[in-house]
């Protein structure tokens, strides 16, 4: 439970700490050798010691360490014990000195059984450490001119021997940081800063191909100039400052070339197209790269390169530069070349007006430009044909057609070559006139014009002027319809071609058009006979002739007239039509007037049947009259009048007298009140039934039938109806009564007596007797 730890070694001490242990008195550590005859070292130390140094060692020796912890009877309570090797022996210093300003190096002899070397450097407080393999060894990252105390130690795995005696050593002089520029082409000058502790300074130069001889100076300023150089060529300048006993410190070595020579034969060439010239030149020796300049006012452009051409951009057409090339590397600049002149290509010229002056003549004008020296003016129309005009002036002209466009464009020139090219002017000369021009009247108000297409034309306009007002058409087809035209007028017809571009051509030829008579207007519809109607109407074109036509499902009907009425005949009964007129002239034909409908009277029915229905009603029919919505009949007889009104084609008239002889009409009526009346032959009622009819009976199976005559010319039949038969008397002429026998007994009889009619037809209406 007791442990023991080394914290420090030296060449002849080992540096021992222990924990406190309990119930110790006292500590005792034993060290003795290993493979070295000698004593052991004994060593104690009290309770309150927890720290001990073992001295009088042995160098570069390992030793075994007891250590016993014993109370305060003597009895040893633990005890342990640990191997350690004490540092080498302490290194002796032959020498010390500096070669460079930041590092002294050292000299000693070996050290038996020291595996590194520690070099200590002091200034002051301040120190640097480095550990070294063996002599010589060299402590570094010091002060230039500056007085270090050097000591050196030995190092092996058991720790650091004690410092040697100590040396004294300056470090030498820093060099001196040079500022070197050549300030000509011949020429190079070399300034420094003063150096710590420097008595003086000496600075070589000498060419960096080692051709030629190597210039040396000794000075105690700062500066220098050196002269008679060659132009860009590369020199190597190396300096160094000395202290005052003489003693060179670290030197200073930097590579300068001259700057160049300017360059000489300069050529400049023009690339008109692009407005840029190539500059050429012989090189300079030494130049790196070159700088063209080309100056034309204010304005200033520049190409740099590392050869021995450049190209200048963006040159402004129309202008002198002046141009000039410096030659430069890492030293400076040479001085510019004499300037070259530059005359660039003319712009493109401006203000370019365009104008017809006359029909088919172009003339192209524009402002004079600088260094135009002459002008090419391009002139292509639109189906690829193309002319020039070559002048001195500012002016050109060119012949034109109608309906082209005119692609414009004008160029300068001058030695240099062709300006740019500006603006591309169009012009579009008017449209040509529609060829193939014809204007047909399609209706009376209505005029169908077609034309060929007009080059150039991208609409037009067709205008008819008549004295009533103007009708315009426009549209982009070659066919227009002009309607809503005045009837029976006059019209000048044009049609004008027109382009967005230039607008209408006004020169455009005429044709005359006549429209078609107005249309009439019917006044008067006037019935001379039932069949017969005479047609008014106002005339408005004395050299019309007038047709009117009825229409209607029966059929048509025309008259013609060149006044102002005319009369249809043999209209049928009972038909509806609609009346209009039409105008026709040599320059057409109308628009029907108006229709006027027209109703002729109804038909009368054809068949009428009268029926006696009862003594005192008769059925009267008739067939259908065309026409008629409503009949009237009527019978007329001295004795009376009967009437019937019906929407039917029959009625059943009353009131009517026996044996009584009528007068038939009959009034068919249209729908609108029209009327045809109809006569018929006339009609005798039936003869009126027998009064006072009475029975007898004749024994059990016959019966006698009385009844009183009407009038003494008519004869009478007698009908009995049972339901065991049927049974008929019929009187000799004059009798008044009837005698039917040998009828069945038991039954009940129907007694019928009616007068017979001249055609031998019974009446069915005569009152009936019940006899059972």
């Amino acid at each position: 439970g007791f442990s023991l730890s080394v914290y420090d070694v030296t060449s002849r001490s080992i540096y021992l700490r222990w924990p406190k242990f309990p119930g110790a008195s006292s500590y005792r550590f034993t060290a003795t050798a290993v493979n070295t005859v000698g004593h052991p070292l004994l060593a104690h130390f009290s309770d309150v010691t927890l720290k001990g140094t073992l001295t009088s060692l042995i160098p570069n020796t390992v030793y075994a360490i007891q250590a016993e912890v014993i109370d305060k009877n003597g009895i040893t309570l633990a005890e342990t014990q640990i191997m350690q090797s004490t540092a080498p022996d302490i290194p002796v210093i032959d020498q010390a000195y500096s070669k460079l300003s930041n590092s002294i190096t050292v000299e000693w002899r070996a050290v038996p059984g020291a595996t590194s070397y520690l070099l200590t450097a002091q200034d002051g407080d301040s120190f640097i450490e480095t550990v070294v393999a063996n002599s010589p060894g060299t402590v570094t990252g010091l002060k230039p001119a500056t007085l270090y105390r050097i000591t050196i130690r030995s190092i092996n795995s058991g720790g650091k021997s004690q410092p040697s005696p100590f040396r004294k050593a300056r470090t030498v002089l820093a060099a001196p940081i040079l500022s070197v520029s050549s300030p000509s082409c011949d020429s190079i000058a070399v300034s420094w800063k003063d150096v710590y502790m420097a008595a003086g300074f000496s600075v070589s130069l000498m060419r960096s191909d080692g051709l030629g001889r190597m210039v040396k100076e000794n000075t105690t300023d700062t500066s220098l100039i050196f002269t008679n150089l060659d132009p860009g060529t590369l020199y190597t300048i190396k300096a160094y400052a000395w202290n005052v006993n003489g003693i060179p410190g670290d030197d200073f070595t930097y590579n300068q070339r001259t700057s160049p020579n300017a360059p000489v034969d300069v050529q400049v060439t023009i690339n008109s197209g692009a407005l840029r010239a190539i500059v050429s030149w012989m090189p300079a020796e030494g130049a790196l790269t070159y700088s063209v300049t080309a100056s034309s006012g204010l304005l200033k452009l520049k190409c740099n390169t590392s050869s021995a051409s450049c190209m200048v951009p963006s040159l402004q057409c129309g202008s002198e530069y002046y141009v000039s090339v410096t030659a430069y590397n890492d030293a400076g600049s040479s001085k510019p070349t004499d300037a070259v002149s530059l005359k660039t290509i003319p712009c493109a010229p401006v203000n370019i007006s365009i104008e017809e002056d006359e029909s088919g003549h172009l003339l192209v004008s524009w402002s004079s430009v600088n260094f135009g020296h002459y002008y090419v003016v391009f002139v292509k129309s639109d189906d690829g044909f193309e002319v020039h005009c070559n002048t001195s002036h500012t002016q050109c002209h060119f012949q034109s057609d109608c309906g082209f466009t005119y692609f414009i464009s004008v160029f300068a020139y001058n030695k240099a070559g062709q300006s740019p090219l500006g603006d591309v002017f169009n012009y579009t000369t008017a449209p040509c006139c529609p060829g193939d021009f014809q204007a047909v009247l399609v209706s009376s108000d209505t005029v169908q014009v077609n034309w060929a297409p007009a080059r150039g034309a991208e609409v037009y306009e067709t205008r008819a002027v008549g004295w009533r007002g103007t009708v315009l058409c426009n549209d982009s087809a070659t066919a227009c319809t002009l309607s809503a035209l005045q009837c029976s007028t006059r019209y000048s017809i044009t049609v004008y071609s027109f382009s967005e571009a230039r607008g209408s051509n006004m020169s455009c030829a005429s044709k005359y058009v006549a429209t078609a008579p107005c249309s009439p207007e019917i006044k008067n519809i006037s019935k001379e006979a039932p069949s017969v109607i005479s047609v008014h109407w106002q005339s408005n074109n004395e050299e019309a002739t007038y047709i009117v036509t009825a229409r209607g499902e029966a059929g048509f009907w025309h008259c013609t007239s060149s006044g102002n009425s005319c009369t249809l005949i043999s209209l049928p009964c009972g038909s509806a039509f609609s009346v209009s007129a039409i105008a026709r002239s040599p320059a057409g034909q109308s628009l029907p007037s108006y229709s006027v409908p027209l109703e002729t009277a109804p038909c009368c029915p054809n068949d009428l049947i009268l029926t006696q229905v009862t003594q005192s009603v008769t059925n009267i029919s008739w067939s259908v009259g065309m026409g008629a919505q409503t009949y009237l009949t009527t019978l007329e007889s001295p004795k009376g009048t009967a009437k019937c009104h019906t929407l039917q084609n029959y009625c059943l008239l009353g009131c009517i007298t026996c044996s009584t002889n009528y007068t038939v009409s009959l009034k068919a009526i249209s729908e609108t009140g029209l009327t045809s009346s109809c006569t018929y032959q006339g009609y005798s009622s039936s003869a009126c039934c027998p009064s006072g009819v009475k029975l007898y009976r004749l024994g059990s199976n016959g019966i006698r039938v009385y009844w009183r005559a009407s009038a003494e010319m008519i004869n009478y039949n007698t009908d009995l109806h049972g339901s065991k038969g049927n049974f008929t008397c019929t009187p000799s002429s004059g009798l008044s009564h009837c005698d039917i026998t040998e009828i069945p007994c038991g039954d009940v009889y129907t007694v019928v007596v009616s007068p017979v009619t001249d055609k031998g037809l019974k009446l069915t209406f005569c009152p009936r007797k019940i006899y059972s």
